[in-house]
């Protein structure tokens, strides 16, 4: 049977940051998405920046739901994993959202 290595402990100072970064976060992602559809309307183009910042707006929902959850309390190993869970969404969220600007700024909007 193999050993369980004991859980470090859980860093809430971590869930709670990633909580309210992630939720501010998808309120940057709809202004943004909001802002590129202006653009769009008045240009006549197309971009794909919106659709990918839509996307990125429901990863940053699921870290700040994964935090949330975590602070909410319960099994020490369903904890560990939704932190683990909200973090690793958390930085692909953030991945993301730097591709994004990329695409706004050096792309032809």
């Amino acid at each position: 049977m193999p050993r369980r290595l004991p859980l470090s402990p859980l860093s809430e100072g971590s869930s709670r940051m990633v909580c309210s970064i992630s939720a501010g976060m998808v309120g940057v992602c709809l202004t943004v998405i909001g802002l590129i559809r202006v653009s769009i309307t008045m240009n006549k183009t197309q971009t794909i920046a919106d659709d990918v910042l839509a996307f990125d707006a429901i990863l940053f929902l699921t870290a700040t739901l994964c935090a949330y959850f975590t602070q909410r309390g319960g099994n020490d190993v369903r904890m560990h994993r939704l932190e683990r869970t909200a973090d690793a969404f958390f930085l692909v969220a953030m991945v993301t959202l730097v591709v994004v600007c990329f695409l706004v700024t050096y792309m032809t909007l």
